[in-house]
């Protein structure tokens, strides 16, 4: 059976020379990993959550559903399989097996599977996505190999800094990387996050009713992983953003004003891709500093 490469994965691999060579080497490692854990391999995922790896539901030699993912190689996943090892479930999928060299992941599969992005109204997800998220927060020992969050905000600060030819509103742009700046700097608890937990990596299950994947470990301030899920609920941050942001912080338990400023941060100095060039100013602004 050929090895089928979903669309939007090679679409993404395009973007750079290394994603084009992790790719042109992937059908052999789907390979190596299914003969080592005597594996059946199903179709692979494709929908629009899946762009950075090569998902797809496998059967073992014993007969037990799991799930193989193999990670194109990235900076805000490198600790994936650390940080799955870490919640062991809890509320995670769980980690059967591993390569890290090959980025691979056995997992667990979630039955029935859908995402919570379409069974709930966005309402009803702030709920659920509160509740995970105050599970995940939890300090991990001394010796944890997890990156502290300013890591991941002085690599968009580059990012950011390298396309200022194409800053739109130059002021917007330095209040955000400022900020970015003293929030990396002035958080009084640190945890380990997701950093990106959204409803499209919350899955339906039978072992709970919700399971986190597909998430990206780093240590560092709560109110910045409310972040990730309110940026997919633009409607409500166009039409009330403060009274969005109030809301959700007040079910994680968290200071409301951190949450505003982490995204106000991120809505003006993360790097984006073309697609919210137009939105994300408009609602930074709203967000801004006084």
């Amino acid at each position: 059976m050929d090895l089928v490469l979903p669309a939007r994965l090679s679409a993404s691999c395009r973007n750079s020379p290394e994603a084009t060579e992790w790719l042109s080497r992937l059908p052999a490692v789907i390979r190596e990993l299914q003969a080592r854990w005597s594996l059946t391999l199903g179709s692979p995922y494709d929908n629009d959550e899946l762009s950075c790896a090569w998902v797809a539901p496998v059967t073992s030699a014993d007969g037990s559903a799991a799930v193989l993912k193999v990670s194109m190689p990235h900076f805000e996943a490198m600790h994936e399989i650390d940080g799955l090892r870490f919640w062991n479930g809890d509320p995670t999928v769980r980690l059967i097996d591993d390569d890290e060299g090959f980025g691979a992941m056995l997992l667990e599969r979630c039955t029935p599977g859908r995402h919570l992005r379409g069974l709930r109204q966005e309402g009803e997800q702030d709920a659920v996505i509160a509740g995970l998220l105050r599970r995940l927060w939890r300090s991990p020992s001394a010796q944890h190999p997890f990156r502290p969050l300013s890591s991941l905000i002085a690599r968009w600060t580059v990012e950011t800094l390298t396309c200022s030819a194409q800053w739109s509103d130059a002021w917007l742009v330095r209040e955000g990387l400022s900020v970015f700046d003293e929030l990396s700097r002035t958080a009084k608890d640190s945890v380990l996050l997701a950093t990106d937990l959204h409803a499209g990596n919350v899955l339906e299950a039978q072992r709970e009713p919700w399971l986190v994947i597909d998430p990206k470990p780093f240590f560092g301030d709560p109110a910045f992983d409310a972040t990730q899920h309110l940026l997919n609920c633009v409607g409500r941050l166009r039409a009330d953003p403060l009274g969005t942001i109030q809301r959700f912080a007040e079910l994680l338990g968290v200071d409301p004003r951190r949450v505003q400023s982490w995204l106000f941060a991120r809505l003006a100095a993360e790097p984006r891709s073309d697609w919210d060039r137009d939105e994300s100013p408009r609602i930074a602004r709203a967000l801004a500093p006084s």
